[in-house]
């Protein structure tokens, strides 16, 4: 099993980075291989709404990170997307990233368990959170919980590693990730898989 963490943050070793890290301690103590993914400091064009990957084409017309890692996410069972708090919303790298993998890429990520991760100085960490959230329950992803909402606090990643709350929090992500690791596992060796229903779109305005 296998689960990818990205950190959308310019730091590649900061805040984020700092807490992803305590819950990738947690799934490797446990058998669950990770990979700690930097989305870096290129830039990340938001989705151009082309249509292009549901029309044939299999993947997003740009090519860049986000082709890049929906491939690695087909062959990941989880993910913890992970994001420090701009203006009390997730940075511009992470939401265009999101934006078009869970676009063009949703098939690679539906089904699996997924969390979200906020770091911030002191505000906004709710919103950021709620933000990030929004991605994983229009796809069909179970929702790794803790004990208290995902975030930790620290301007410096030694305060982060100050913050135990927060810091116990990530690690029980981790816990609670390869539980329903193991819960799906299991069900698939049982037979027993999702259901679903072709998808039924209606427009508010006829």
């Amino acid at each position: 099993m296998k689960v990818l963490l990205f950190n959308g943050s310019p730091h590649e070793k900061g805040c984020t980075y700092t807490a992803l890290s305590e819950t990738a301690r947690v799934l490797e103590e446990n058998g669950v291989e990770t990979e700690i993914v930097w989305l870096g400091k290129a830039p990340i064009s938001s989705c151009w709404s082309c249509g292009a990957c549901r029309k044939g084409l299999g993947k997003c017309v740009q090519e860049d990170i986000v082709n890049e890692m929906a491939q690695k996410c087909d062959g990941a069972d989880g993910f913890v997307f992970g994001s420090p708090v701009h203006y009390a919303g997730a940075s511009g790298a992470l939401t265009a990233f999101m934006g078009r993998l869970f676009y063009s890429g949703s098939k690679a990520l539906a089904y699996k368990p997924v969390a979200g991760m906020v770091s911030c100085r002191r505000g906004g960490a709710s919103a950021a959170f709620d933000q990030i959230n929004k991605y994983f329950t229009i796809n069909n992803m179970p929702v790794v919980s803790a004990n208290y909402w995902n975030q930790v606090h620290g301007n410096l990643p030694a305060e982060v590693e100050k913050d135990e709350e927060g810091l116990q929090n990530a690690r029980i992500i981790g816990y609670n990730m390869v539980w329903l690791l193991k819960c799906i596992e299991l069900g698939k060796n049982a037979g027993i898989t999702p259901q679903t229903e072709k998808k039924i779109k209606t427009n508010f305005i006829r």
